[in-house]
Formats: structure tokens, sequence, C-alpha cells
């Protein structure tokens, strides 16, 4: 038995549609949820779904019972994560399951100064709970999704024609999240992956420079890119009416791509899927042309 937890999110929903591709049989598949109204599809396609959460561990003892691989989709509550995913591993090893196929992150090197150490540290602690566990596991230690991208030039910008970010000239190699939950699916259904860890990211990585250079000649007008202070962006920021967890995030993603953090060159993920991932001119063009 497979169990996907997150699967009432964009992630866990791609990674259960590539199991069903794949041939797994929906008998063999399960899904974690917080409450049956958002997973009732699921259900209908004859997917068993229980009912468990990240803050209660008796829950999850309950959930994992008869799971011999778990799809283990990191937490989105990232103040509260470390707390969560230790629910997650503890659970796990109580419950006698084989294989944990952790939703990691990318990292080029371990740094307390990185602008997303707070990211970072929380995938760090979990990745070690789960090796001390003595389970098997998967790490997928995945790029920034692409299809963050919209969200970080800003949705107004053929109006605006101003990409702004405190990037600098630093590149990210971004990943469609639908090609990283098919790795994922991958892992889960062939052999070989106990105890690696799979840096997930793609090998043409691209500047907001040239995010802005691909959009204006998608779009036939004039957009620009400009790289203000860390200080400067958040006041504008500001001004515009960003909550503030939102600003902060997107300014230490940004200073993680200036200081080259984000830009990493590995054959993984091609390797899993069986081609290269989607370009970004690809993702950019359907969206703008």
């Amino acid at each position: 038995m497979i169990l996907v937890t997150g699967a009432t999110g964009e992630f866990g929903k791609h990674a259960v549609q590539q199991l069903m591709k794949k041939g797994v049989n929906v008998s063999d598949i399960s899904i974690l949820s917080r409450g049956m109204e958002k997973a009732n599809n699921y259900k209908e396609d004859g997917i068993t779904v229980k009912i468990g959460d990240y803050t209660n561990y008796d829950s999850l003892v309950k959930a994992f019972k008869g799971v011999d691989k778990l799809l283990f989709v990191s937490s989105s509550e990232i103040e509260n994560r470390a707390e969560q995913h230790q629910n997650v591993v503890k659970a796990a090893k109580a419950t006698g399951v084989k294989h944990i196929v952790y939703t990691s992150f990318m990292r080029k090197q371990e740094r307390d100064n990185s602008a997303i150490a707070f990211l970072q540290d929380s995938h760090l602690k979990t990745e070690k709970w789960i090796i001390e566990s003595g389970i098997t596991y998967t790490f997928l230690q995945n790029a920034t999704y692409l299809d963050m991208l919209p969200m970080f030039i800003g949705e107004q910008v053929l109006e605006t024609g101003v990409i702004m970010q405190p990037a600098g000239n630093g590149k990210s190699s971004l990943v469609l999240r639908q090609e990283l939950a098919e790795a994922a699916a991958v892992v889960l259904t062939s052999e070989g992956h106990e105890n690696k860890a799979y840096p997930l990211v793609n090998n043409q990585a691209i500047s907001y420079n040239e995010v802005a250079e691909i959009i204006a000649e998608i779009s036939g007008k004039d957009i620009t890119y400009q790289s203000p202070s860390s200080e400067e962006y958040q006041a504008a920021l500001k001004n515009y009416g960003v909550p503030d967890e939102y600003i902060g995030l997107f300014t230490a993603f940004s200073i993680a791509q200036s200081n080259g953090e984000l830009e990493m060159s590995d054959n993984s993920l091609e390797k899993l899927i069986g081609r290269k991932p989607t370009t970004a001119k690809d993702f950019l063009t359907k969206i703008y042309a």
C-alpha cells in the first residue's frame, strides 16, 4: 500500500495522478487528508481516504497502519514544520512503514548564513530523523517550483512592464511541480532508489533578466528587470499591500538566488522522468503568448 500525504494540495494531486498513470491500482493507493470534504473525489475514484493531521500524532499512527511506502509531502507551515515532521517520522516508525519518499529542498551546501536557512533547517532535521529511524528512504531534494514564477514576477507584469526582484544576476533551476511529482511516482513504482538523495533541478537555470527578455519577445511588449536593494524591494511590496509573511519569503528567495544558492546542475530528474524537464521559456510561452 502506498500512502500519499498532502494529497489535497497540488503536488499530492499530481503524484496520485502519476501513480495511476503508471498502472498502480487504486486499491493500492491511499491518501492522507485532514478532513473528508476536500478528499471526496478520491473516495469516488475508489482510493482509500485516511484522516490525519501532522499536528496529531495519534491520528498519524492510525492512518499509517498497513502502509508500505509513504510519500511524505513536506508541510507548508514553515514555522511549525519541524514539530509536524517529527510526528510523521515517529508514526511511520511505530507502524512499520518500510520506505519513506520525502519531498525535501535542493541545496548546494549547508550554510548557516543562507537567506533561506529557515527553510533548509526543517528539511535537514527531517532528513536526519528519517535516517536515524532506520526506515529505508529516498530524499527528493526539489528545486523551486517553476509554477511559482508568475507570482514572483507579478501578475500584472504585462501592464507594468517591470520585473522587480533583489536577485541581481543570479539564476534559479526552476522545475514544474508536475514533473517533480512524476519523479516521485517513478521512485515509488520502481526499484533501486533505497537510501538515496536526488537533487531534482532543471539544468537550464534562468535569471530574471532572461525572464524579462523572454516575456518581451513573446508578448511584443517592453519588459525590463530591476534589481533594487532588499530594503527598497520590501518597502515597495509593503506599499502595494503585500502581507509581511510573503514579503519576507519573496525577499529570502531572491537573495538566495543572487547568492547562487538556487542554481545547480544535476541530471537526476531527467533520468527519472526519461526526458529533459520543461524549460522556463516553454512554460512562459504557454502563459504569455
